[in-house]
């Protein structure tokens, strides 16, 4: 066995385990645990305490948290949702978001603030699924028409980022046309894996066989999961695409080919949950903490006031958009739409990353555009969830001033 250390990683670990437990304890439960751990993150990392470097065991753990949560993202892609009239909403939004961003992106770069105008509009135009989606199902939203719109977008936007991060910015160097091709050779393998997929389960041995052994020590099906996972991340890696695209589209398939319309396995879901928010995920993002780089953002004036600069550029390429959907649901909620769909962090960090390894983001950018997602997170749900609750007051007040 390799002489490894597992200090760092206990220590990851406690920060992991405190987080949540500490917003339990106090009042401060709207806050996401996301944002305590990256925070918690900085502290213990190299930029304050020290107390942790980002060593073998925590790379490979945040690598897969990475992966894990573009599974999980994948996950909750409800295609079925994306009806004629919504895809053209959201199509609509998301192309003047681009737009948007792409003079957000250049603006910049004449001002002399970022290096590569592009990458900077695709990683604007991203909204965190994985993060609001628990905000509209804690609201009581996310069946609602708004609650269905913001994650029709955000579904779209999703995925939209990845697809162009990986056409224009993969780590290997092919040109943008070897990309679509290769592109278009994974989504024919995805396709046929879908197809294959689902002739076995016609088979009633095989149904059968799953479910007995979905809930012995087999676990079946998360073997099974976890397999696919890893399958579409080295499919993706081996065709030179990005293995964020890989994760995503592994999500996405599973979706498709797991319905479960019988009910037969309603707990295969949580135990994918169970190990990514309470394995894998956690260490991603308190890595991310660790890796954050406090001494460049704090290294001159202007790379403080891009903090500032790139939130409201999100609000601005993310939240504006949203007032499309206001004939569907009003003004009030249109802008509860724009609010939700500006919070953005687990694509920040992970395509901030991406960019400093290319040498197209420098550190004291990426660290100030991870600061205005931290920022987001706190703020825009926050707002969000604010305008909800005065807008189901409203209505009830109206009767009485009559």
């Amino acid at each position: 066995m390799p002489n490894v250390s597992f200090s760092g990683l206990l220590i990851v670990a406690i920060v992991a385990f405190a987080a949540p437990l500490l917003l339990g304890l106090t009042p401060a439960r709207r806050l996401p645990a996301i944002v305590l751990e990256i925070v918690a993150g900085i502290i213990i990392g190299p930029s304050v305490l020290g107390w942790v470097k980002v060593d073998l065991p925590i790379s490979i753990l945040s690598v897969f948290g990475l992966a894990f949560l573009l599974f999980l993202a994948g996950l909750e892609v409800e295609l079925e949702r994306l009806g004629e009239r919504l895809l053209m909403f959201v199509g609509s939004a998301f192309l003047i978001s681009f737009g948007l961003a792409l003079l957000v992106g250049y603006g910049l770069s004449v001002a002399g603030q970022v290096v590569s105008p592009l990458l900077i509009a695709i990683i604007l135009v991203a909204t965190g699924l994985g993060i609001i989606i628990p905000v509209l199902k804690d609201a009581g939203e996310s069946a609602s028409d708004c609650g269905q719109l913001v994650i029709a977008g955000a579904m779209f936007a999703e995925f939209g980022s990845i697809i162009l991060l990986t056409l224009f910015f993969s780590r290997e160097a092919t040109s943008t046309t070897t990309k679509l091709v290769l592109l278009g050779g994974f989504a024919l393998l995805a396709a046929g894996f879908v197809f294959a997929i689902l002739r076995l389960e016609r088979s009633k041995r095989i149904a059968a066989v799953l479910l007995r052994l979905q809930d012995t020590t087999a676990q079946i099906r998360v073997r099974g999961a976890f397999m696919l996972l890893v399958g579409f991340v080295a499919l993706a890696s081996l065709l030179g695409l990005e293995t964020i695209l890989g994760a995503f589209i592994a999500g996405v398939i599973l979706r498709l080919v797991d319905g479960d319309r019988m009910m037969t396995h309603p707990q295969f879901r949580q135990k994918l949950e169970a190990i990514g928010f309470g394995v894998f995920i956690p260490v991603f993002f308190v890595t991310s903490g660790i890796r954050f780089d406090l001494p460049a953002l704090f290294s001159s004036p202007s790379t403080i006031l891009r903090v500032p600069v790139f939130l409201v550029a999100l609000l601005l390429v993310r939240g504006v958009p949203a007032l499309l959907y206001r004939p569907i649901v009003g003004s009030r909620r249109s802008v509860v739409a724009g609010l939700l769909q500006a919070t953005s962090l687990s694509f920040i960090v992970a395509a901030s990353q991406i960019g400093m390894e290319l040498g197209l983001i420098t550190k004291a950018t990426g660290a100030a555009l991870i600061a205005a997602g931290l920022l987001s997170v706190l703020i825009f749900p926050l707002l969000a969830l604010t305008i909800l609750r005065r807008a189901e007051v409203a209505p009830a007040a109206v009767p009485e001033q009559v």
